[in-house]
């Protein structure tokens, strides 16, 4: 069994800046991790692979330091990894990245499932995988929260989904894509031998020259969604600042006034 899991290099939640010309993220000069929801895919395929045997590769879309996202995956205990890179990606939307993703994944040769993270932390948008099922024309199941069997033959998977009123169980036909979630598994840790083996592996390049594309469907203008404006959200509250600890009587009798005039508080009489 052939598992194929893209993922995705992500600025930390707490490092974010947005270029406010292009509306896009600036990677450059900021801590970058594994996208934390692929690591929950990663693991999902490598039991699979401990219980019907075959491989599992990554597939990383991102600028050349994007490699670690790739060894990391390798450290894990993924058999090989694959990067695709090149300036004429960059800035490309949910549907754009998708297409080039379905496009490396198609170079990469038969494969029997793409396992993905419910969603990238720096987007939160959950349609890269569908939209890379689109592309390969397969099936998709999304928020996948157990993998109950794959046939003997290996024609279909059955899995359960997470969905509002519980689980839903559904059965796909090989190749499929599965996006799972928390659900699936608990990441294991990297250990010394594999990223001994992650530093030693050779992690191939894929660029535009190296896969049939569609130019005008590439990068930021090849991308349908534009971003009009964005701003940065501003909290401000008028009002006074009245210390419990210095004068807890007038901090009271502070609280209750603001709330009458604003008829927030009945009083009864008895």
């Amino acid at each position: 069994m052939r598992i194929i899991v893209p993922v995705k290099q992500v600025p930390e939640t707490s490092n974010v800046k947005m270029d406010p010309e292009t509306g896009t993220i600036v990677r450059a000069g900021s801590e970058a991790v594994v996208n934390p929801l692929d690591l929950y895919a990663i693991e999902a395929a490598l039991r699979l692979r401990e219980e019907h045997g075959g491989t599992v590769e990554v597939v990383s879309m991102g600028p050349p330091r994007a490699e670690v996202a790739v060894r990391e995956a390798i450290a894990m205990g993924c058999d090989g990894g694959t990067l695709v890179s090149d300036k004429r990606f960059g800035g490309a939307d949910t549907w754009s990245t998708s297409y080039v993703l379905s496009r490396a994944i198609a170079r990469m040769g038969e494969y029997d499932l793409v396992v993905t993270g419910e969603r990238a932390t720096d987007g939160d948008t959950a349609q890269v995988g569908p939209g890379i099922a689109s592309w390969l024309d397969i099936p998709v199941a999304t928020y996948v929260a157990r993998v109950t069997s794959v046939d003997r033959d290996g024609e279909t998977i059955t899995v359960e989904r997470l969905i509002e009123e519980g689980y839903q169980q559904a059965r796909l036909k090989l190749p499929a894509l599965i996006t799972v979630v928390k659900e699936i598994a608990t990441p294991r840790i990297p250990t010394l031998a594999g990223k001994r083996r992650a530093r030693q592996t050779e992690v191939p390049v894929l660029t535009r020259d190296d896969m049939e594309v569609e130019p005008s469907w590439l990068g930021l203008r090849g991308s349908p969604t534009k971003v009009v404006k964005i701003r940065t959200p501003k909290v401000t509250r008028g009002g006074r600042l009245v210390r419990a600890d210095e004068d807890v009587s007038g901090a009271a009798a502070e609280l209750l006034s603001f709330l009458r005039e604003r008829d927030l508080v009945r009083e009864e009489t008895r």
